[in-house]
């Protein structure tokens, strides 16, 4: 299923195992860079609606995430990021949500153009299922905390979750950034180093954990991160629709 088509690329539903696998070595290439060809894949991966950016002209594969929808709060238990966070106070959550994970663009591509259609495909997902809540882990690359300091005291001066949906520690090994970090942000740097994705959610009003998940299995440190869609600015929606039409 075709969900936008622009310029040089186009982004589609998979379709079957071939596209999966697909999916998974990408993945497997984008997170685990150097090591020898595989598949990244867990047992989410068949709970989830998997999006495929690809080249029109080659059919290469650039870009893919894959989708979790869930009806309201009462299902964040079964998200991927409840493993990391202690997601309680999202249980009351009243509308459909939907958690993106694993994103990930080609190493080899570097086209703007790839993740302004993915956001627009995803948009166009979003507002066909009436999400009202977008999450996911938002990750940095490597465990290294003080090459991200500026980024994160960014993030606890300015992108703090509501209090009233405020994540809580669940996993072992934490950074405890809102708490702990006493730096004035250099607002440069942290717009250096924050990664493309968390850049994105909260350019469109997203909000973030008061701590970063240490994930030495995939060699990253994450937040949680959310997007309220009601409350995204209304610049960027008439922005994101625009590219979804």
């Amino acid at each position: 299923m075709t969900l936008l088509a622009r310029g040089r690329y186009a982004a589609r539903l998979a379709g079957d195992d071939a596209d999966m696998r697909a999916a998974q070595a990408l993945r497997h290439r984008a997170f685990h860079p150097g090591a020898r060809p595989g598949l990244d894949r867990d047992e989410f991966d068949p709970l989830c609606d998997h999006v495929l950016v690809e080249e029109v002209a080659t059919g290469r594969l650039v870009c893919c995430f894959r989708l979790l929808p869930l009806e309201g709060g009462t299902e964040i238990a079964r998200s991927y990021s409840a493993q990391y966070y202690e997601l309680s106070a999202l249980a009351s959550y009243p509308g459909r949500m939907v958690e993106m994970g694993r994103f990930c663009i080609d190493p080899d591509h570097h086209d703007p153009d790839i993740l302004r259609v993915a956001w627009g495909a995803m948009t166009r997902y979003v507002d066909e299922a009436g999400v009202e809540l977008l999450f996911g882990c938002a990750s940095f690359a490597g465990t290294d905390r003080g090459a991200y300091l500026d980024a994160f005291a960014m993030l606890r001066d300015r992108h703090l979750a509501p209090k009233r949906w405020l994540p809580r520690v669940k996993a072992p090994q934490v950074f405890r950034f809102a708490a702990r970090l006493r730096r004035k942000p250099d607002m440069k740097q942290a717009m250096r180093r924050m990664p493309p994705l968390l850049k994105t959610y909260l350019m469109m009003g997203g909000w973030v954990s008061d701590h970063a998940v240490v994930d030495s299995q995939m060699n990253t440190l994450h937040v949680f991160t959310g997007v309220e869609i009601g409350a995204i600015p209304p610049a960027r929606q008439r922005l994101l629709r625009a590219v979804a039409q």
